[in-house]
């Protein structure tokens, strides 16, 4: 083998590497990188700034023994449908699915600016909840789908980023919009849900133009056993 074919034959071996499954770049899989992060930090930064500004939001909503509710709801719903995304994921392909907890992360986003009660609150955070078990579960599903093991911890290091970046960002933009009486005629707190609303369109953006991976139909059975 000349030298020629020997740097050729390394060349191959790295882009096969960097491409995960073989079918994707490098380049591209930080293009589906660059959706999910923004996806889990449209999660992530949530918990954080909501956290920090609920005793604000339960006191002008006159609900402070109801504010747990607003926590436990969202933490349930989440916890309720991230297996359901996974699995309807497998069978009908992870791109629709990630784009509709986007959508329904931002459609509870913009109902809980409007809430007039911590009761409507925890209902609405119930349904930001829904689509925040799709955008954890999701991400991490599609990380399976395009890279090997091997290269998997090199690529989740970038969202170890993003959850270390939500989690000093949440507390100061938590804490700053719940501080302001008024920003442009709207309470401070109700901001708090609006700024997901930039995030969560171009996430959606980015998604669809850049969340192009191959899908490979896996059907399930569910087996009920009678107990006796």
């Amino acid at each position: 083998m000349t030298a020629t074919e020997a740097r050729q034959t390394a060349a191959g071996t790295s882009d096969a590497t960097a491409s995960g499954d073989g079918s994707l770049t490098h380049r591209q899989i930080m293009l589906v990188f660059s959706g999910l992060m923004l996806g889990m930090f449209l999660a992530a930064l949530d918990q954080t700034i909501v956290s920090t500004a609920i005793r604000t939001i339960a006191d002008d909503l006159h609900g402070l023994d109801l504010q747990a509710w607003a926590t436990t709801a969202y933490l349930i719903t989440a916890t309720i449908s991230t297996p359901l995304y996974g699995k309807a994921s497998d069978i009908y392909g992870r791109k629709p699915f990630f784009i509709a907890a986007i959508s329904i992360f931002l459609v509870g986003s913009i109902a809980s600016t409007f809430a007039t009660s911590m009761y409507m609150l925890a209902a609405f955070r119930a349904v930001q909840g829904l689509g925040a078990g799709g955008l954890m579960s999701l991400a991490l599903a599609i990380i399976g789908d395009i890279v090997p093991p091997r290269e998997r911890a090199r690529y989740q290091g970038y969202f170890l980023a993003v959850f270390g970046t939500s989690s000093v960002l949440g507390p100061v933009v938590g804490g700053y919009l719940a501080g302001q009486s008024h920003i442009l005629n709207i309470a401070g707190w109700r901001w708090v849900f609006l700024v997901n609303v930039p995030i969560g369109l171009i996430a959606l953006v980015v998604v669809t133009k850049v969340l192009h991976i191959p899908h490979t139909r896996r059907d399930h059975r569910l087996a009920i056993e009678k107990a006796l």
